[in-house]
């Protein structure tokens, strides 16, 4: 089953982990449920009502930008390479297939989890 995580803001700003493609990985995450009834993941770092977490394997990954606009990117910098404190990843945003870099100033990222359900 692909359940989708909601990864960015401050708190992947703060101390959020690179994720990319394939990777294996572990959110912890809050359940959001909309008035429309849908339910939103968001990856927390810092204990904030963190209920649910999601594990498996990284299969697609967004970059969420002005309006909802999403586009493909290869992987989501960690939270200290998108603030420029990483002195070996510059924290940019690439295109998985042609290896464009992509400008954005969005902190927002969609990461599609595989589970295995």
């Amino acid at each position: 089953m692909d359940v989708v995580v909601e990864v960015g803001g401050w708190e992947h700003e703060c101390c959020g982990s690179a994720v990319e493609r394939d990777d294996v990985v572990t959110f912890d995450c809050v359940r959001h449920v909309e008035p429309d009834g849908r339910v939103r993941l968001v990856e927390s770092h810092h204990d904030l009502g963190a209920g649910e977490r999601v594990h498996g394997r990284v299969s697609d990954i967004h970059v969420v930008g002005d309006g909802g606009s999403i586009r493909p990117i290869l992987r989501v910098p960690s939270g200290s390479a998108l603030r420029g404190f990483d002195p070996e990843d510059d924290g940019h945003l690439q295109d998985p297939w042609t290896g464009e870099v992509i400008t954005s100033d969005s902190a927002g990222f969609l990461v599609t989890v595989r589970t295995g359900r």
